[in-house]
């Protein structure tokens, strides 16, 4: 079965997605993290990443895989060098780019083969995985969102004010809900949860408990798809 977690930035889909995965001994995929790839291997080869036709080209030209929870980027192990502020709003921007979303869709689609899935985007129950057997859209007010990601963030050492962290978290909303191809929004079949007033662990408590009736599922066996 497929289980699909959308959101936007900072809603915990990250954390519910991984702690899901793992009580349901599922293989988790972080679609961010594919676009953050993109954004750093752009910053490193000195493309500016509004250009959607060299964006495009190199990201045509990558290898993306989890091995666990680590992202492989043509082989190197880059998780620690994906979660700084810079990359982040360039991974935002590098998103927006429709022949980018194809080719990260492309190898999203390709990584399923007959795996059980937790994956997490923001396109993944509407655009990537519509048929997936048990959808998810996490949501939180932005001003706890910001707390949130600047926690995150403190806690590897990197010191954002919190205004300068609402700020990008409110413009990266606006990116995210009017892009053109694959905008934010909830699957018409997915749970939406809102998360504003709750713990990560009470998140995962529900997330669970409706994955779990999904997988027992009609006898038709429709839920496993």
């Amino acid at each position: 079965m497929i289980v699909t977690i959308d959101g936007p930035a900072g809603s915990g889909k990250s954390t519910a997605a991984r702690g899901l995965a793992d009580r349901l001994g599922f293989d988790y995929i972080d679609t961010g993290a594919m676009y953050r790839a993109v954004a750093h291997s752009c910053q490193q080869a000195g493309i500016d990443t509004t250009d959607p036709l060299k964006v495009t080209e190199q990201a045509s030209g990558l290898k993306i895989l989890f091995d666990g929870q680590n992202v492989l980027l043509d082989g190197v192990d880059i998780s620690t060098q994906l979660r700084s502020p810079s990359i982040s709003e360039a991974a935002s921007r590098v998103a927006q780019h429709p022949g980018v979303r194809a080719e990260m869709v492309r190898q999203q689609q390709a990584m399923v083969g007959n795996r059980n899935l937790v994956t997490e985007g923001r396109d993944q129950g509407t655009e990537v995985f519509p048929d997936a057997g048990c959808k998810f859209f996490l949501e939180a007010s932005a001003e706890v969102r910001a707390q949130r990601r600047q926690e995150e963030l403190l806690s590897r050492g990197v010191d954002v004010p919190l205004d300068e962290t609402l700020r990008q978290i409110r413009e990266r909303d606006h990116r995210d809900r009017t892009r053109s191809i694959s905008p934010l929004r909830p699957a018409d079949d997915a749970l939406i949860i809102d998360s504003t007033q709750l713990t990560a662990d009470e998140v995962l408590e529900q997330l669970e408990a409706h994955a779990r009736e999904r997988l027992d599922g009609p006898p038709d066996g429709s839920a496993h798809r």
